[in-house]
């Protein structure tokens, strides 16, 4: 059962964007997409798209390989707290984020009114590396959490050694340290590249400002500008997900080669060498400057744009104003539908995931069978095939004429495209805190009379409610932001939070767009505050 849904839900719409594309005017041309790629400036979108990932990879690496240094070796480690600041940039919406460094950067704006000296760097910014710094800085976090669970697991005792057969710094960490980081640091680069090239929200933001075209801004352009063309939207839909496909078994091959087992009897501890004075001051400093850049700037500009009375005044203490504010938040208002229909379809939306995900992550138990590892597999699709593939695959699945269920076009339809693209948060959360529970609790309720039911109700419910709970938060806090899904599927005349800021932004209503931005974000980051006590509180209870 859990498979038959998974194929309707996941498999059947990627299916069915393969056959359209192959499919044209009635018959069966398998050199559709090959015919599109063949088209020079279809095929300069693809390397363009490629070449950004690449790009992407070089410079998260560059900000999280030793962002992960510091943590790990530096008494910053005993800072917990800046875990949570450094995934701020992940959990702010790319869109708006990028609309906040072009306000910052763009000609007469923030950094040139704090420092009319570097009007040039502004100038120079609008450009493909302003682009991909805008991207590294989103996606670092992706790449920084991994290289630094494997430098934990890797420990001081390999790097001590070397260091007392007289190898230096460098020579230490190409022999010992970047070996051993390898299998992560595959699957963290895996990871930013897929995300790189399926992303909508800052290409369509500040790629159409410099005239950078990438693949997912060409299929939107397919199949939302007239004239609608789906057989190209579908033909580069199918060589995305063909890519992103190549690059996951690739990652899976150096996976398998390169994966060392570093947890032992002995254990593990922090490396001795590193513990100096100026090492913790510069990792510090470093610490400092990237939770500024990533951080500071984006949402210094998006406040402030979101407080101005007149754009052209700039920054002054009487261009101060909240009416911005009022407007947003009074009732019956565009924007207060639109925040509510955004609130309103991520609740369900989250609901319906974190339940459908917890079935399956029971179904999947610890993946022993072969059908259980497929139905692993197929609920982790979501998460390697770009989410705009996945929305053509569902519009062309649930408005083909065929479909009994008029399910296009309605509100169901927007609740079932956040819940295909975010049910895999939901399966893993819970599939982690299912494997983790051992068997003979099962046993035990069952020996004292137990049935199946009551033991899920007082034995297993419990213990996987924290995992749940986990799921729930990351569901409705990507789905309240989720752009793409939104413009291509929603009702018309429907906004939500997302579609709304994207279109002030288009119309030039920057304010009000920024003060959406904040609003959404501060009620998002409410919510998760209060679920993650309630969280804390359950698990308390659990433990007791």
């Amino acid at each position: 059962m859990a498979l038959l849904v998974l194929t309707l839900l996941i498999v059947l719409p990627l299916t069915e964007i393969f056959i359209q594309s192959v499919y044209r005017d009635g018959q069966l041309q398998w050199s559709a997409p090959f015919r599109t790629l063949a088209n020079s400036e279809m095929m300069a979108v693809l390397l363009s798209s490629i070449w950004l990932g690449v790009c992407v990879i070089f410079g998260t690496t560059v900000l999280a390989l030793p962002l992960a240094w510091v943590m790990v070796t530096t008494r910053l480690a005993r800072w917990r707290w800046l875990e949570i600041l450094f995934l701020i940039p992940f959990m702010t919406p790319p869109y708006i984020g990028s609309m906040g460094w072009i306000l910052f950067m763009q000609k007469n704006g923030y950094l040139e009114q704090l420092a009319p000296g570097l009007a040039d760097l502004g100038e120079g910014f609008f450009s493909f590396w302003g682009m991909v710094v805008i991207m590294s800085l989103h996606l670092y976090p992706f790449l920084y959490l991994l290289l630094r669970g494997a430098m934990e697991l890797i420990g001081g005792n390999m790097e001590e050694a070397a260091a007392v057969t007289g190898a230096t710094f460098l020579y230490r960490f190409r022999r010992v340290v970047a070996p051993l980081l390898l299998s992560a640091f595959g699957m963290g680069a895996m990871l930013v590249f897929v995300k790189t090239i399926a992303e909508f929200g800052t290409p369509v933001t500040f790629g159409k400002r410099i005239g950078y075209e990438v693949m997912t801004s060409e299929i939107h352009k397919y199949i939302s500008s007239w004239p609608i063309d789906f057989g190209k939207a579908t033909s580069l839909s199918s060589v995305l997900l063909t890519t992103c496909l190549l690059v996951w078994y690739a990652q899976s091959l150096l996976n398998r080669k390169y994966t060392y087992g570093l947890v032992g009897g002995k254990g593990v501890r922090r490396s001795a060498i590193h513990s100096h004075g100026w090492l913790n001051w510069a990792g510090g400093i470093y610490a400092i400057l990237l939770l500024l850049v990533s951080i500071g700037i984006p949402y210094f500009s998006i406040i402030a744009a979101s407080t101005m009375k007149l754009r052209g005044v700039g920054l002054a203490w009487d261009n101060f104003t909240f009416d911005f504010y009022k407007e947003l938040l009074s009732w019956n208002s565009p924007s207060m539908k639109a925040l509510v229909n955004s609130l309103c379809l991520s609740l369900v939306a989250s609901t319906v995931a974190v339940l459908l995900g917890t079935w399956l992550a029971i179904v999947i138990g610890r993946s022993k069978s072969r059908l259980q590892q497929t139905v692993d597999l197929f609920s982790l699709l979501p998460n390697t095939v770009p989410g705009i593939v996945l929305v053509v695959g569902l519009i062309l699945l649930w408005n083909a004429p065929w479909m009994p269920i008029p399910l296009y076009n309605t509100y169901g339809m927007v609740i079932l495209t956040y819940v295909v693209l975010f049910v895999p948060y939901t399966v893993q959360y819970v599939k982690s805190a299912f494997t983790q529970i051992d068997a003979g609790l099962y046993q035990a309720g069952q020996v004292f009379g137990g049935r199946p039911g009551y033991v899920f109700r007082r034995v297993l419910l419990p213990l996987i409610l924290p995992g749940m709970l986990a799921g729930w938060m990351m569901t409705f806090t990507i789905a309240s932001r989720e752009l793409v899904g939104s413009l291509l599927i929603l009702p018309p005349s429907i906004q939500t939070s997302a579609t709304y800021i994207y279109a002030q932004f288009e119309q030039g209503q920057v304010s009000l767009g920024m003060a959406m931005a904040v609003i959404s974000v501060g009620l998002t980051t409410l919510m998760l505050i209060l679920l993650e006590v309630l969280g804390s509180r359950i698990k308390w209870n659990t433990t007791a």
